[in-house]
């Protein structure tokens, strides 16, 4: 297929490598080039184009990765594209996919409001997808087309907001706990790179016995905290810091 965003942000430049190019034609725009060249640089096979027209010319799938003030313009320059196009993408924060195919108006394809993260970029992301007018083999091309993205979750519109926060917004929460616990490794003894690829190699290791064994979080503390152990009295310290609390309230205070 033709796919064609529009943008080389972090998110887009994120999307331009999660897509397949050996299977896809991947076409990126951008006003300035700056930004195209390092895209270019570090993806040789991805188109770039200073023109949007040109971008989407031909385009069988549109993402529209720009800025929400942006959108309104770039729809209104592309209308006849869009309109044509088999499927287009909003990852536009707060652009939902039934508003997306009432600002392209009357004959809109399928519409797909996707919220990504950026370790798509890396095969590792966590992205969560709600449609408006589309169908069961649309569907599975917008799945295909983020196959090597990692994993991809279709949810109802009002879900969208929660995967936001957990996902998108989560990976700069996740940034800060290795962060901070790489840190307190620090204090005690280990050179901060050491600490740093220790802390996250250890949330691999934790993510990883999740998927496998399928267990609540708390089951698997279970397994570590020893009666008297210095696990449970690092995790009471924390609990008594806020640590629980602290992390659900950044977690509902990401709601746009």
């Amino acid at each position: 297929m033709n796919i064609s965003i529009i943008g080389a942000g972090n998110m887009g430049g994120a999307l331009a490598a999660a897509i397949d190019s050996t299977l896809h034609t991947v076409r990126v725009s951008n006003p300035s080039a700056g930004k195209l060249e390092v895209l270019k640089s570090e993806h040789p096979d991805v188109q770039i184009f200073t023109s949007n027209k040109e971008a989407v010319s031909g385009a069988d799938i549109i993402i529209l990765a720009v800025k929400p003030w942006i959108l309104p313009g770039v729809i209104e320059e592309l209308r006849k594209e869009l309109l044509i196009a088999k499927a287009i993408i909003s990852v536009v924060a707060g652009v939902e996919a039934r508003e997306l195919c009432s600002m392209i108006g009357e004959g809109a394809p399928a519409c797909y409001y996707m919220i990504p993260n950026t370790a798509i970029a890396v095969g590792q992301g966590m992205t969560f997808v709600s449609a408006y007018g589309s169908d069961p083999a649309m569907d599975s091309d917008v799945r295909e087309l983020l196959a090597r993205s990692g994993e991809l979750m279709f949810v109802e519109p009002r879900q969208m907001t929660a995967g936001m926060a957990v996902a998108s917004c989560g990976i700069a929460y996740a940034m800060r706990y290795i962060r901070a616990a790489a840190e307190g490794g620090v204090e005690l003894g280990l050179a901060p790179d050491k600490a740093t690829k220790a802390v996250a190699q250890t949330l691999r290791g934790a993510a990883a016995l999740l998927e496998k064994r399928g267990l609540h979080p708390e089951q698997e503390v279970d397994r570590v905290t020893t009666p008297g152990g210095v696990t449970i009295r690092g995790l009471n310290a924390m609990e008594q810091a806020g640590f629980t609390a602290a992390v659900i309230a950044g977690i509902k205070a990401s709601k746009p």
